[in-house]
Order: C-alpha cells, then structure tokens, then sequence
C-alpha cells in the first residue's frame, strides 16, 4: 500500500514575479530583496521571503523595474 503522505515523485512548482508562468522550482532562480537591494539566493539556504524568476533575459532584465513598484 502506497503512503499518500509521500513526497517521492513530488516536484515544487513555483512562479515568476515578472510573466506568472508556473515551472519547476529547479528552472526558476530564487532572490530575496535585502535592504531595498535583489539578492540571488543561488544556494536556495537563505532566509527570508523567497521570490523566483525565470533564467531568461527578458525577465532578469524587468526586474528592476519590478522592484521599483514593488517598493
């Protein structure tokens, strides 16, 4: 009998602040804003408020702006 508690075949699902598209937590790049300043977190071990983005150019390069507003 299979343990449905079980997070064997689970994969996290996360989301881009920039265009919402769902992927796997492992295609995204997570940061932290520390300071009014983006931090990526490329170990994925530091604390605090999580965010991801995609690893394409046309996301990386809207997220200052993004910060901006986010201020």
């Amino acid at each position: 009998m299979k343990n449905c508690s079980s997070n064997v075949n689970h994969t996290p699902i996360r989301s881009c602040v920039i265009c919402r598209t769902k992927k796997k937590q492992s295609d995204l790049r997570r940061f932290i804003i520390f300071k009014k300043e983006i931090v990526f977190d490329f170990k994925e071990n530091t604390t605090g408020r999580g965010y991801y983005v995609c690893d394409d150019g046309a996301c990386l390069r809207k997220l200052e702006k993004w910060l901006k507003r986010k201020k």
